[in-house]
């Protein structure tokens, strides 16, 4: 079977040599159009393949979700019964335990800071994020579409092909 490009190749050459030839409306009008069917039909099929790769990449992107949602709800479950034996461990005044399969202890962390109040914070004990400055593109094609210039800046329209 012709792939898509060739035949639009041939649509391309054709329409070329046939107007370039002196032939009749009627007979470069059918000749094209038998062409364009060939075009239009390859185009369906290619279409066709496009919604079953879109469909796959949706049912991937859902079970994606689904997986990630089961793997939250296992870390979760793992973090109440680590927060659970960490409690009980601390209420039965034992701070290690030791089975063949590993060791549980209780141990202390390093030292963190606890901010209770922000603004009582010296400057000297503060540090400067700088803020970030992105392009306000919505902002942008308002104001050029208002007539305005914005240096560094231009519309443009692409084409896409919708397949419904």
């Amino acid at each position: 079977m012709t792939a898509l490009y060739q035949l639009a190749s041939e649509y391309r050459e054709a329409s070329g040599r046939l107007h370039d030839l002196d032939l009749p409306d009627e007979v470069i009008f059918d000749t094209l159009e038998g062409l364009a069917g060939a075009v239009e039909a390859k185009s369906t099929n290619v279409a066709f393949v496009v919604r079953n790769l879109e469909s796959l990449a949706d049912q991937i992107k859902a079970a994606e979700a689904e997986m990630a949602r089961r793997r939250k709800a296992i870390e979760n479950r793992a973090e109440r019964l680590r927060a659970y034996l960490k409690i009980n461990m601390e209420r039965c005044g034992i701070s290690k335990i030791e089975s063949p399969y590993f060791v549980l202890s209780l141990c202390n962390n390093p030292d963190s800071v606890d901010v209770i109040d922000e603004s009582m914070i010296p400057a000297d004990y503060l540090r400067e994020i700088p803020a970030l400055y992105e392009p306000d593109k919505a902002l942008i094609k308002k104001a050029i579409h208002d007539g305005f210039s914005v240096p560094g800046c231009a519309l443009k329209r692409t084409q896409s092909l919708r397949i419904k």
